[in-house]
């Protein structure tokens, strides 16, 4: 099996373009592969230290590639960043967010990826470079299906872009597990509120592990918009978790699934308001 380790991020899409599997952390791509051979060539992408750090301007906060999310966890970022950070300190075990990456969380598109909610709450959208070019990728477009994404064979994702606007909303992850600790999420959900003269000014709902991508409640968003903050908690949800299509699985039922949504998205609102 070859394995390749470039220097720098141009020779890493000079290979990308061979058709190489990409291995940035391995927190994913190894367990995957247990007991049966890796596939080949592989790409390790870990030592590019040019695709890690977390960098803000007047327009965006760029989260490379790379960067770990223990390195999320403890960043000096916006209240708005706040369920991403708590997101961060859930994904696996320390060792494991000392290794795994921000990229591969969302190229392994798994529905129960810790990060992907609070990413989508943000609006957040990724860098794809090839040899030839980048382009830019709303998440909610890049995330095509189960373990699918946008991604090209000859591109490597190098950086997570989220928007300015909303650094002072609040904001809240939550993640329903079968144990407290190393555990794949049977429900969570991020969301971010901004109030305004004691009103909801905007709203974002993603809800994650209930369908086959992580996906925002955009109806509920909308529904939100105008009311008073202390008023969210009644809040009508079962027609906004339509969006949804959660499964039976060895974790929980569609049912129980369903419900346990409801319940999150409402203390994740009420979170926001109350800054518990």
């Amino acid at each position: 099996m070859d394995y390749l380790v470039p220097d720098d991020v141009a020779t890493a899409l000079e290979m990308r373009g061979a058709g190489c599997v990409v291995l940035a952390g391995g927190t994913d791509l190894y367990p995957q592969h247990v007991g049966r051979p890796m596939p080949a060539p592989i790409l390790d992408v870990s030592r590019l230290d040019k695709l890690r750090g977390i960098e803000a301007s007047a327009d965006a906060v760029r989260i490379g590639a790379l960067t770990r999310w223990a390195e999320v966890g403890a960043a000096d970022l916006p209240r708005c960043f706040d369920a991403l950070r708590q997101a961060a300190v859930e994904v696996g075990s320390v060792q494991v967010q000392n290794a795994g990456t921000v990229a591969g969380n969302l190229c392994n598109a798994s529905p129960a990826a810790d990060g992907i909610p609070p990413l989508l709450a943000l609006d957040a959208s990724v860098e794809l470079t090839s040899a030839t070019g980048s382009r830019v990728v709303p998440l909610e477009a890049f995330l095509t299906g189960y373990r699918r994404t946008a991604l090209r064979p000859d591109e490597l994702l190098t950086a997570v872009l989220v928007p300015r606007g909303l650094d002072e909303a609040a904001s809240s992850f939550l993640k329903l597990g079968l144990r407290r600790y190393l555990v794949i999420s049977v429900v969570m959900v991020a969301a971010i509120v901004a109030v305004e003269a004691g009103r909801v000014a905007e709203a974002r709902v993603a809800v994650g592990a209930c369908s086959p991508v992580s996906r925002r409640l955009r109806s509920l968003e909308s529904a939100l918009v105008g009311r008073s903050s202390a008023d969210l908690g009644s809040v009508t949800l079962s027609e906004h978790l339509e969006a949804l299509a959660p499964i039976d699985d060895v974790r929980a039922t569609a049912e129980y699934r369903r419900e346990a949504a409801s319940v999150l998205v409402r203390r994740a609102l009420e979170r926001c308001v109350d800054g518990r």
